[in-house]
């Protein structure tokens, strides 16, 4: 019986102390209305629906996630050549409208940085590795885009940019970006 009741004022402590640490306390008390600190809150993720530019069928759904260093983007792309390579940027503008998808302007470039690989040499922000096709055409996308967000309003922010997959792989080297060919299909990120 003692325990119950220790363990009754112990939850109560707590209680009153967690909800004032996540700024959900009762209204009337101190800290009612405190937000928890950036770094708490749960980072929220983004959608782009890719649909095929005319006479392609690549399409796919891929989900953005950001985190510490950047943002993840994972999903599937069909309606690929299969085992062919492809290459994959997001682009600056956020309209897939045109029916060459060249409405999507060029890759998303906000430092104004050559075109080339990612990682720790000069390259656009919007440039990522090529993604692979299986023997069945479809690709498992499962990319990492360092320095960039989402969602902040920033000039590194990719939200409401387009992801944009082109008919062969990126040479990582021709300017301005990669000798891709054709963009085949294209989604905003929402």
């Amino acid at each position: 019986m003692r325990n119950v009741a220790m363990t009754g004022s112990v939850l109560a402590a707590c209680g009153l102390f967690c909800s004032l640490a996540i700024g959900q306390a009762q209204p009337g008390k101190p800290g009612a209305n405190v937000a928890p600190p950036p770094e708490a809150q749960t980072p929220v993720g983004a959608q782009a629906d890719l649909k095929p530019t005319q006479g392609n069928k690549a399409s796919g759904t891929l989900s953005l996630t950001p985190d510490k260093m950047g943002v993840h983007v994972a999903g599937t792309i069909g309606g690929l050549k299969p085992g062919a390579e492809h290459g994959f940027h997001v682009h600056e503008t956020g309209n897939c409208s045109a029916p060459d998808a060249s409405s999507a302007g060029g890759h998303f470039n906000p430092a104004g940085a050559p075109h080339g690989k990612p990682g720790p040499g000069p390259h656009h922000l919007g440039d990522m590795p090529s993604i692979k096709a299986n023997d069945n055409g479809v690709a498992e996308v499962d990319v990492h885009i360092s320095g960039v967000t989402l969602g902040t309003s920033q000039a590194n922010d990719i939200a409401g940019k387009a992801l944009v997959v082109h008919e062969k792989p990126d040479d990582y080297k021709s300017q301005p970006a990669g000798n891709s060919g054709n963009r085949i299909a294209c989604g905003v990120i929402k």
